[in-house]
């Protein structure tokens, strides 16, 4: 991570020069070569910007499998930019493609990602069958690592949808799966999943130690996309119990982390959370 940071100007100008002289081979790797690194720091426009190179150099190359991922990457980058009719679809491209070329794994991995296009479009039901596809797609295909992903997946829409008892049972899984392959990342997103059933169920104090546990695991990782996302969901519990100091230091900290990312909307959103936590109480967020 220290050496991306230090040379990501240069590896984004060597893509450019790249796709200037034709080397389209070279425009793609380096756009996943890039891609976990992007991710994790939340440079949203920076992974725009490759994916959309790639996209371009993958209808030259002869692997129809560049073009499908680039189809389902560009997809989750326009999710996060919440561009959504824009990532929906490059995702059904990505799945049509994955279909006509017997590309299961890519066909998975679109549906894991219009599970989320759908819960940005407030659609938690149509979120959870496209997840309960992708978990099926994966076992049929015996990716074990992916399958414990879509578990958690499956869980936190099951959560969304208010089926708590299938959505702990789920996480619950997955949480054991991901410490089996030593897939820490995972780990992470599931304690976060775990956090938000247990915050939504009344138990703030579970709620807490699991955001806590997410949190370390995000952090190690230098997941700084994700700590944003954490630190706003942990402010809610500490909200509900009382401990005022203690949200407004996360959802400050949560706040900055979202302009640093030029995340508008969730900068704005967090800033109406401080607003109320600071003024009128019966605005804190609670849990049903």
């Amino acid at each position: 991570m220290t050496w991306f940071d230090g040379e990501h100007a240069n590896l984004l100008a060597a893509q450019r020069t790249a796709a200037a002289l034709g080397w389209h081979d070279a425009v793609w790797h380096l756009a996943w070569g890039l891609h976990t690194f992007q991710g994790r720091r939340g440079l949203l426009h920076d992974r725009l910007a490759v994916w959309q190179a790639a996209l371009d150099a993958a209808a030259h190359l002869p692997d129809p499998a560049a073009g499908i991922r680039a189809h389902r990457l560009l997809g989750d980058v326009f999710l996060y930019c919440r561009r959504h009719d824009e990532a929906v679809e490059h995702l059904h491209e990505a799945i049509a493609l994955a279909e006509h070329h017997e590309d299961a794994t890519e066909e998975s991995l679109a549906h894991h990602s219009l599970s989320w296009a759908w819960q940005l479009r407030g659609d938690d039901h149509e979120a959870l069958a496209h997840a309960s596809r992708a978990l099926e797609l994966f076992r049929v295909l015996g990716r074990r690592v992916w399958e414990a992903r879509e578990l958690n997946q499956v869980g936190w829409f099951a959560a969304r949808t208010g089926d708590f008892e299938t959505a702990r049972a789920h996480c619950t899984a997955a949480l054991a799966l991901h410490r089996d392959h030593g897939d820490s990342h995972a780990e992470a997103d599931t304690l976060d999943s775990l956090g938000y059933i247990e915050f939504h169920t009344g138990h703030h104090a579970p709620a807490i130690r699991h955001y806590r546990g997410a949190l370390a695991l995000y952090r190690d990782r230098g997941n700084t996309f994700q700590v944003a996302d954490t630190l706003d969901r942990l402010g809610e519990p500490h909200a509900a119990l009382g401990h005022h100091d203690d949200a407004r230091a996360v959802w400050r900290e949560a706040l900055e982390m979202y302009r640093q990312q030029d995340r508008a909307h969730d900068a704005e959103r967090v800033q109406r959370q401080l607003e109320a936590l600071d003024g009128d109480r019966s605005g804190l967020p609670t849990a049903p």
